[in-house]
């Protein structure tokens, strides 16, 4: 659902997107087959089958050599499936690494593109098809990572996790919470590399930032309904359900959350004051060192990107309200979408609402409730790791950890004890991603395929630990 926010500071293709991009490496060419293979098999809700593509991906596996026993695809609902495949390494070491992505996607209609959805093309560098960005380019990565590995003969010194599953955008199968609850064992891991990460690009196509997700908020509906005996139109009241709740929603529109910085935010912003504007900088900075620092607070939270980093958000979303054109409403509703911080809780943004709107007219009634999402832990050893093949790749590109807005399947593992991290290494600008012509510059996924071997080879070997 959340492919990657890494703040892409280009509102189109950057120069460099549109120079071709020939594969660089044989390891390129199977990845991008791969990629092309995924597109063009039809996984959307109404009419398609992830369970396709799991069989043909697992069907690449095993021509690669790899081994029934390590190649499992599971059914969890009709048309639906995924992919578990494991590279095995040296017994009685490390616990595995997970390498995960969705292989479904959001409907596209082929009437509404200029290009056929879920034909692969290839055009002036770029790679057109749905769900080349989210988030079928990192399950070829990824299945190419352990492939390349396997042919090189390289053991790791703990077993590699590739997971493909279904219905991360939606649908009633949900891949990942299935194999949590019915085969935890294929996909137990120390932790997880997802999708949510990736590159910052300047207007000029300049490389800015490597952004990790290593957090994200939480997902949560509230409704907000107001209630009244009614009457005929023509006999009006002070009393009135829409006009409460309009009242109500005013206030809600109007109110902003406490700053609440953790771990991820803090070392966010810190590093983050170094690739923006001299003063947008300094104010990062200043909300860092106090957040109760009310004008760089408001020079921060001027920018909807920035603000949501700093605090919890709610928005008004949808309406709905009274029976006749000619009667008083008996009833009024408002739909209000929340973003939680990953430690606050939905009583709490609760609580808060009932006291912004300070009315007893209008009831908060929490529709649901998130899945619990604590932030994954920055360690030494796996940023160390990545800040290394950064540099290797990129020199000068900072990595930057980041919280993710929106939702990715990483909620459900890290409910589940095991953090997760958005890293790709694939620099995009403007994707479409979820509209139309969704595209990805052919250099960036080249250059992420590179990247996810690098890392996932670093992780996976004895080193010394980073001090």
């Amino acid at each position: 659902m959340l492919r990657r926010l890494p703040l892409v500071l280009a509102l189109a293709l950057v120069p460099s997107l549109g120079l071709a991009q020939a594969p660089r490496t044989k390891w390129d060419s199977l990845a991008r087959s791969l990629l092309k293979e995924l597109v063009e098999i039809n996984t959307q809700e109404s009419n398609g089958s992830t369970l396709a593509a799991a069989r043909a991906m697992a069907a690449r596996l095993k021509s690669a050599g790899f081994p029934d026993s390590d190649v499992v695809v599971i059914e969890n609902a009709p048309k639906k499936g995924n992919l578990v495949a494991r590279l095995r390494g040296r017994p009685g070491t490390r616990k595995p690494v997970l390498l995960l992505s969705h292989i479904d996607v959001v409907e596209a209609k082929p009437e509404d593109w200029t290009l056929p959805p879920y034909t692969f093309t290839e055009k002036e560098g770029v790679f057109y098809g749905r769900g080349v960005a989210d988030d079928k380019d990192e399950g070829a990565a990824h299945l190419t990572t352990i492939m390349r590995m396997k042919a090189e003969g390289y053991v790791p010194d703990r077993d590699i996790i590739v997971a493909l599953t279904t219905d991360e955008e939606g649908g009633s199968a949900n891949g990942v919470g299935f194999l949590l609850e019915k085969h935890r064992k294929l996909i137990d891991a120390e932790y997880a590399f997802n999708e949510g990460g990736g590159g910052r690009i300047a207007t000029d196509g300049k490389y800015v930032s490597h952004d990790v997700q290593a957090s994200e908020k939480k997902f949560q509906m509230y409704m907000l309904e107001a209630t009244n005996p009614g009457g005929h139109s023509s006999l009006p009241v002070k009393d009135n359900a829409i006009t409460e709740l309009s009242k109500a929603l005013v206030k809600v529109g109007e109110y902003d959350f406490p700053i609440h910085l953790n771990e991820i935010t803090r070392t966010y912003f810190t590093r983050l004051a170094a690739t923006v504007p001299a003063d947008l900088g300094s104010a990062m900075k200043a909300v860092v060192a106090n957040p109760a620092d009310a004008a760089a607070a408001a020079r921060v939270s001027s920018d909807p990107r920035y603000n949501s980093q700093l605090r919890t958000t709610c928005v008004a979303t949808m309406l709905e309200g009274g029976h006749a054109r000619n009667a008083l409403p008996q009833r009024a509703r408002g739909y209000v979408n929340c973003r939680i911080l990953p430690d606050e809780t939905p009583q709490y943004v609760r609580d808060q609402l009932e006291k912004a709107i300070s009315t007893d007219k209008v009831k908060v009634i929490m529709q649901g409730e998130a899945r619990n999402s604590p932030p994954s832990p920055l360690t030494p050893e796996l940023m160390g790791e990545v800040e290394r093949v950064t540099k290797e790749l990129w020199p000068g590109i900072p990595v930057i950890p980041t919280m993710s807005t929106g939702a990715t399947d990483g909620v459900y593992l890290r409910s589940a004890g095991v953090p997760v991290y958005g890293i790709s290494g694939m620099f995009y600008a403007e994707t479409f991603s979820h509209g139309m012509n969704e595209r990805i510059p052919a250099r960036g996924f080249y250059e992420g395929l590179e990247f996810m071997y690098r890392l996932v080879k670093g992780v996976s070997s004895t080193r010394k630990p980073v001090s």
